[in-house]
């Protein structure tokens, strides 16, 4: 992050601006928006500016500019077509720790200026840190058709409204649930209809129908790593949670959307380690719920295939304690669907067979005849250290040792390994491969060379994904 984006309170903040041209005006305006008080130096005022200064919207100081100026002024902005005169400007303003603007001068900059979204009080600033201002103008484009006009006025209302708020709901678990439910209910219809007392009413019933109530539990699905991945209803989930208890599958690029100032705890479980124990896990998300926060159970991949997310609900629901689920895409969907792996096709497979390669003491064995018949894909989660005894089962009982198989790791990320090869090299292939991966066993797997399109496009952008065929 090159600048740190902040608002600024410029209300009744002397502001100095050198030049007086039409581009000198845009910033004069945006800044008497702010409350700014305006002085300029410049030879001559352009036309909009001599308006305002006839007006008495700033003050003309004269046509040169002297280091003096700068001694009692918050801001310097710079907009004139002499280079030597902004490097001045920026120079001077640097000497006297002041932040100042080069209008088209990055290097000069220790602030810029963002594109903006005014919804006074809300205010949405993007920023390409001077490097794309044109992508900035789009994205600012894009954003004002999305947020409404009357976001305005409901801030307005909300911020009159905290103070009651806050007497009668003493927790700030509490409060922020009270809000998201007014900001997403009728208080929210009711403003965007104009209809502002109306929308106090329904305010004001809320308040005194919404006693702080119990916690909750939202089983969200991570998806396999690639950010993009993750359901809109996930994220927002994610941004309401007062706490969140993740595994080791979430990739950080996920965890970086989890609100900030939510708590996080990590309760994964890796082969070989120490980990915490499935009912301590249980017994935490009760706990939690029953101190009235609302907890997300952030899970890689999808909650129900593989992740124990079906016991975890069982404690929370014996326990009283409402939830919901949300569903994510789970690793063999999505690994092989960046791998170019199609789990089904005509031409190769009719089915396919979700299958873990980790499973409980004393658990029934697989059904290997089953497994091994053809025109059929395997999708094995955890199967790594047990490449060995997978591949030799299904051999014994029928499956060819030509069959096409790919080992996927770390799939849907920038750093997504994919190797393929045959069934007979399978514990060959999964030796190493980095975790967590994904075996795939089957005769699409033969499509991979053709349709591979996210491995290309890493290898185009400096290689981040290997391919390794291994007959």
């Amino acid at each position: 992050m090159e600048y740190l984006p902040l608002f600024a309170d410029l209300r009744r903040r002397p502001v100095l601006v050198v030049g007086g041209g039409d581009v000198a005006a845009r910033k004069i305006q945006l800044l008497m928006r702010a409350g700014a008080q305006i002085r300029v130096v410049a030879r001559a005022l352009c036309p909009a500016l001599t308006e305002i200064h006839r007006a008495g919207g700033l003050s003309w100081l004269g046509e040169s500019f002297e280091p003096t100026m700068l001694d009692d002024v918050f801001l310097v902005i710079a907009a004139t077509d002499d280079a030597t005169l902004n490097a001045q400007v920026s120079q001077c303003a640097e000497q006297r720790h002041l932040l100042a603007n080069v209008v088209d001068d990055q290097p000069y900059c220790s602030f810029i200026f963002p594109s903006i979204i005014d919804r006074a009080p809300i205010v949405v600033a993007i920023s390409s840190g001077g490097k794309a201002p044109v992508l900035a103008r789009i994205l600012r484009e894009k954003l004002e058709s999305m947020l409404p006009t009357f976001l305005g006025p409901m801030a307005a209302m909300a911020g009159a409204w905290r103070g009651r708020v806050k007497q009668q709901i003493h927790s700030m678990a509490g409060r922020r649930r009270f809000w998201e439910k007014a900001l997403n209910g009728r208080f929210a219809s009711l403003v965007a209809q104009g209809r502002l007392e109306q929308a106090e009413q329904a305010l004001e019933q809320a308040l005194n129908a919404d006693p702080e109530d119990g916690g909750e539990v939202a089983l969200v699905g991570a998806g396999p790593g690639d950010s993009g991945l993750l359901t809109l209803r996930g994220l927002q989930l994610m941004q309401q949670a007062d706490v969140v208890l993740y595994d080791y599958l979430v990739s950080q690029e996920i965890l970086e959307l989890v609100r900030r100032d939510a708590d996080r705890i990590c309760v994964g479980k890796r082969a070989g380690e120490q980990s915490m124990p499935q009912q301590e896990i249980n017994r935490l998300l009760v706990t939690l719920a029953q101190q009235g926060k609302k907890v997300v159970r952030l899970k890689g991949g999808d909650t129900f295939i593989f992740g124990r997310g079906g016991e975890e609900l069982q404690a929370v629901a014996a326990a009283g304690i409402p939830f919901q689920v949300v569903p994510g895409i789970t690793a063999a969907v999505g690994a092989t669907a960046y791998a170019g792996i199609p789990l089904t096709h005509r031409e190769h497979a009719q089915s396919i067979t979700f299958i873990t390669g980790h499973v409980r003491d004393g658990a029934d064995a697989l059904d290997w005849q089953a497994l091994a018949r053809g025109r059929q894909t395997l999708a094995i989660y955890m199967g790594v250290v047990k490449a060995a005894e997978i591949s030799s089962q299904l051999i014994r009982h029928g499956r060819s040792a030509q069959t096409p198989v790919a080992v996927i790791s770390r799939g849907t990320r920038s750093d997504q390994y994919v190797q393929t090869g045959t069934l007979a090299a399978l514990d060959q292939l999964a030796q190493g491969a980095p975790t967590p991966a994904l075996l795939v066993i089957g005769e699409v797997v033969a499509l991979h060379h053709e349709i591979n399109w996210f491995g290309q496009q890493n290898l185009a952008a400096q290689k981040r994904a290997s391919v390794v065929n291994l007959a």
